[in-house]
């Protein structure tokens, strides 16, 4: 490993530990009170929960390796209560850091280039990407390099640290839009046109408070240009977005207040003053993170044993038939591991099955783990050869629950248990859901189900198949529930379904959703194409039939 003077990164990571530390020590020593001391946490991932402080911790585009897995394990388990909570973001979040030890935590990530920079305060936050990227069959292109380069050009802007609000940028390479680019600030899609690949460029999505699918700003941005428009796109906002109300103070309503047209022009205006500033040096970059991020080699393997094992154990034939996703090479899968047994915590790991992963990656997944915008975790290149040796370790470490995609891998944020600013709790409504569905979810098929804890959406509840948002009537937590929203390329904000429903009524419901679904389905139809057929007025029927009941 290089020391400090050898690797400018970890010199980099160095000044901001230390500064951060005696920053922590006048907060501690009194010199600061919390709300001096407040934006010198934000700019070092540190929140102050209900219960505690949290520190979130970047993975950026949700891309980790093994040595890094491992120390996020030992963090968890040195400083905090022995697990980590994967986030929609795709980052990880330790709920109960004493403020002494957050120092010491990010100079250990530090030793393998992690850290806590931009994920939290207003200013270009982590940058997602589809979380199969470089390894599943359907992609154009790797995207990871694209947003390794937004990562590097956004880190430390001095332009962009002080937005009107926090900002998001997703990358994919796909047109099965994993990274859900129309719900983020900013969306950059690989495109090609006339055989040159270049970028589609959204902007003004998001959820929250005010959901909007993002736009199409630019149908085609030559390569050479990515970096100059992003630039261009944020000085706009910078500029012209509200400061007066925090809560309009989003790219999406700035864009929704000027009218695209009106913004796009501004933007242009702003690209042709900053484009000559690019000398090149940014694409040269983007050659070398490229020829970084080239897919591992991948030998022929024979796939006999996997078949075989798939005839001999059932239980592995349903983890496969599910938990797999279509590899570019043949003879391998992408594997991807649920965190979500049945009643437990969507989104935590132990720090024993993070040391579990890693060691999973070291000897089958050539070293690469991924995070889901789903909260789950994904193996990218495994031969299936292996596949039979990965599930056994997978079920000994209680990592093996076959129910990817499917109705009770649920969405949700941590609520109430932890958020200082939810309404109402996510976690427990998500493991009654789950314990629930168990035994209808193969039946069920593929169903995405997402809870918010409040209506700043953490939980993407807006464009889930069933959303659900936990808000405070009256000092009593109150339910609503919405219908048909899809987080795919064609993005769609749910539909509210009526009345919200009690803390003790959610499970219940959902159930009844469910229920209806079964009877109303056509052959082969998913949840979404059932409702798109039918309209949502049977699914509200079944929804609110008891109050048909009580009316007649």
């Amino acid at each position: 490993m290089l020391d400090a003077q050898e690797n400018p990164t970890r010199s980099y990571l160095d000044r901001r530990v230390a500064e951060f530390r005696s920053q922590v020590q006048r907060r501690i020593d009194g010199a600061l009170t919390e709300d001096e001391f407040r934006p010198f946490r934000l700019m070092n991932g540190l929140y102050l929960q209900l219960h505690a402080y949290m520190l979130r911790v970047a993975i950026p585009y949700g891309t980790l390796n093994a040595d890094q897995l491992d120390v996020l394990a030992e963090v968890s388990e040195r400083w905090d209560r022995g697990y980590g909570h994967f986030t929609t973001r795709q980052n990880i979040q330790y709920n109960w850091p004493k403020l002494p030890d957050v120092p010491d935590m990010l100079a250990r990530l530090a030793d393998v280039n992690l850290h806590a920079i931009q994920t939290s305060g207003n200013t270009i936050r982590n940058v997602t990407s589809d979380p199969l990227a470089g390894a599943h069959a359907d992609e154009l292109m790797d995207p990871r390099p694209v947003a390794e380069l937004i990562r590097i050009w956004s880190t430390d802007h001095p332009e962009f640290q002080f937005l009107g609000r926090k900002f998001k940028i997703a990358v994919t390479g796909s047109p099965s839009d994993r990274a859900v680019t129309k719900a983020h600030d900013l969306g950059v899609r690989i495109v090609t046109r006339n055989g040159e690949t270049g970028y589609q460029i959204l902007v003004g999505g998001g959820l929250g408070r005010t959901p909007v699918v993002g736009k199409v700003i630019r149908e085609f941005l030559p390569k050479a240009d990515l970096l100059p428009y992003l630039e261009a796109v944020l000085s706009v906002y910078n500029l012209a977005g509200r400061r007066d109300n925090k809560y309009k103070a989003r790219i999406k309503i700035t864009v929704n207040e000027m009218g695209l047209e009106a913004f796009s022009a501004r933007v242009d205006e702003a690209f042709t003053r900053i484009r000559p500033a690019f000398s090149g040096a940014d694409q040269t970059l983007l050659e070398e993170l490229q020829s970084a991020f080239a897919p591992p080699v991948l030998p022929p393997r024979d796939t006999g044993g996997f078949d075989a094992a798939r005839r001999a154990d059932p239980g592995f034939a349903s983890w496969s038939d599910v938990n797999l996703r279509d590899h570019f090479a043949d003879g391998y899968a992408i594997a991807m591991i649920s965190l979500k047994p049945h009643g437990g915590v969507p989104g935590d790991a132990s720090a024993g099955q993070m040391r579990a992963v890693a060691q999973l990656a070291r000897d089958f997944g050539h070293d690469e783990i991924r995070v889901t915008q789903e909260q789950n975790l994904v193996l990218p290149h495994v031969a299936k050869a292996d596949l039979p040796a990965l599930y056994a370790r997978l079920k000994a470490q209680g990592l093996a629950t076959a129910n990817v995609g499917l109705a009770s891998d649920i969405i949700a944020c941590p609520g109430m248990d932890y958020c200082a600013l939810a309404t109402a709790r996510s976690i427990p409504v998500a493991q009654q859901i789950a314990e629930t569905l168990a035994d209808h979810e193969i039946e069920v098929g593929e169903m995405a189900i997402k809870i918010s804890g409040c209506i700043n959406a953490c939980g993407h509840h807006h464009i889930g198949d069933i959303g659900i948002l936990g808000l405070d009537r009256a000092g009593v937590e109150n339910y609503q529930i919405t219908l048909g929203g899809d987080a795919g390329t064609d993005m769609r904000i749910g539909e509210k379904t009526g009345r919200g429903f009690s803390y003790d009524e959610v499970a219940g419901a959902v159930e009844r959703l469910i229920h209806a679904y079964l009877d109303l389905r056509d052959e082969g139809e998913r949840f979404r194409e059932t409702l798109a057929r039918t309209g949502a007025e049977p699914f509200k029927a079944a929804l609110y039939e008891e109050d048909t009941a009580h009316a007649a």
